[in-house]
């Protein structure tokens, strides 16, 4: 019994060893991010927009084993708080300057970004404005690399006819006033089978899918539109090294991952089959290696 409880505090003191969480203060704001592992930095960027990095941790963990991985809640959500939500403070400008913040606080010249699903976004507009700062790029599931690619995005039409009834009855559940967690969660349970090919991860996915900040959602895709972010243009002439990988029965449209396969001159694209929007989670053996490859193979 007493090895068991040593092991037991050891693999405790392993864990809050290689998971640090930090906080950087502002004067308007707060930026909660976590390190994990050591080694090259890797960035990650959560989809969303307006959602926190919660549901990232296990992917985190795995790409922690052999390198320095850091997730943060984007501003607004999760831990990182801002003093007000508004079209001024909710940009995309700022999140890269959020980003900007974490690397210089934690003294990185140079970084691997991935993003996922409008992280990859985000990171496609990194990539515009601060392409000294990256190492390489994985786009995972990415958005594209404009905003006119987001129309032909039709999640709903993953879903059977049944579950589209059912999100519809709970979703106006909501709209009619009912904010309780439990409707929120039967909305996402509905929602949920669009994302994955695994459905032993459904619940939580909408658990996940329970968590997003609508009036920063829809804030963001608002200074989407008002700039009209394009990416594609700069981003020709981008010469490091890109993974985009995403599922053969993702809710992104393939053309779309083919599109910035086309723009990035010095690119590789991995369509992983039997897998939608969270590769990790429906193969994580192929989304794991297909990275591990990628990254091995620039010797990162």
């Amino acid at each position: 019994m007493r090895r068991i409880i040593l092991l037991l505090i050891l693999l405790s003191f392993m864990e809050s060893f290689t998971q640090n969480e930090q906080l950087i203060t502002l004067e308007n704001s707060k930026i909660s991010f976590t390190v994990f592992g050591e080694g090259t930095p890797l960035l990650i960027i959560n989809g969303g927009p307006g959602m926190n990095s919660q549901g990232f941790s296990d992917l985190a963990k795995e790409l922690g084993k052999t390198h320095k991985v850091i997730t943060y809640d984007q501003r607004g959500t999760g831990k990182s708080k801002i003093d007000i939500i508004s079209s001024k403070t909710m940009t995309l400008d700022l999140m890269l300057e959020d980003i900007e913040t974490i690397r210089k606080h934690i003294n990185v010249k140079e970084w691997v970004i991935l993003g996922h699903s409008f992280g990859g976004m985000l990171a496609s507009y990194y990539a515009t404005k601060f392409p000294k700062r990256i190492k390489a790029l994985i786009l995972s599931s990415s958005g594209g690399l404009d905003v006119k690619s987001l129309s032909s995005i039709q999640i709903t039409s993953k879903l059977t006819q049944k579950q589209r009834d059912s999100l519809s009855y709970w979703t106006n559940k909501i709209r009619r006033g009912d904010t309780s967690y439990h409707a929120k969660f039967q909305r996402g349970k509905h929602l949920a089978p669009a994302y994955l090919r695994d459905r032993s991860h459904i619940k939580r996915i909408a658990h996940r899918l329970t968590q997003v900040n609508f009036e920063i959602n829809q804030l963001i895709f608002q200074n989407m539109n008002a700039i009209d972010l394009d990416c594609s243009n700069h981003l020709k002439s981008f010469q490091k090294p890109v993974l985009i990988i995403q599922g053969k029965q993702d809710i992104i449209p393939i053309e779309i991952s083919q599109k910035t396969h086309r723009t990035f001159p010095n690119s590789k694209l991995k369509i992983i089959a039997n897998s939608g929007h969270y590769g990790w989670l429906d193969q994580p053996k192929i989304y794991y290696k297909s990275i591990s490859d990628f990254l091995k193979s620039i010797n990162i």
